[in-house]
């Protein structure tokens, strides 16, 4: 699968906030989380962060988001749910990062964070260059969590 980019639109946020995965992964679901689902519905603080991922017919298939904190790019992505467990995570993350490379260069590490329980994406983030930094609790989705932060940096 070819994966195209575009700003995320307001009809593509409405479209990623209603996405419900299977559990475990029903996890990320947007309404778990109202700070980031307020986020992702809202065109000033979604700012030009976020950006959907497309298929050749134009289907919207992902998310990506980018944001600059101090050093690092922060990264955020969600595929959508009918598409995961299916062998195409690794190529949706690469197509995603040269995405970003082309908009942002190389000039500093790509950092995201995911939830431990999650070993099918750390897998997949670990074959596209990142590595484990760091363990760490995080309230969200009404209770405390363990995620790993995980750093790409190829400089």
């Amino acid at each position: 699968m070819n994966f195209f980019f575009r700003t995320m639109t307001d009809e593509d946020a409405r479209e990623v906030a209603g996405w419900h995965y299977e559990s475990p992964y029903s996890f990320y679901d947007m309404d778990h989380d109202p700070d980031d689902q307020r986020e992702l519905l809202d065109p000033r603080s979604r700012g030009d962060a976020y950006f959907t991922a497309l298929d050749e017919k134009g289907g919207v298939v992902g998310f990506f988001s980018f944001r600059w904190t101090g050093a690092v790019i922060d990264v955020g992505l969600g595929l959508r749910p009918d598409l995961t467990g299916r062998g195409i995570g690794l190529s949706f993350v690469v197509a995603g990062l040269a995405f970003a490379e082309g908009r942002f260069g190389r000039e500093c590490p790509l950092r995201l964070a995911v939830a431990t329980f999650n070993t099918r994406a750390i897998r997949v983030y670990e074959q596209a260059g990142f590595s484990i930094r760091s363990r760490f609790m995080q309230a969200t989705n009404g209770g405390l969590h363990e995620f790993v932060e995980m750093i790409k940096d190829d400089g």
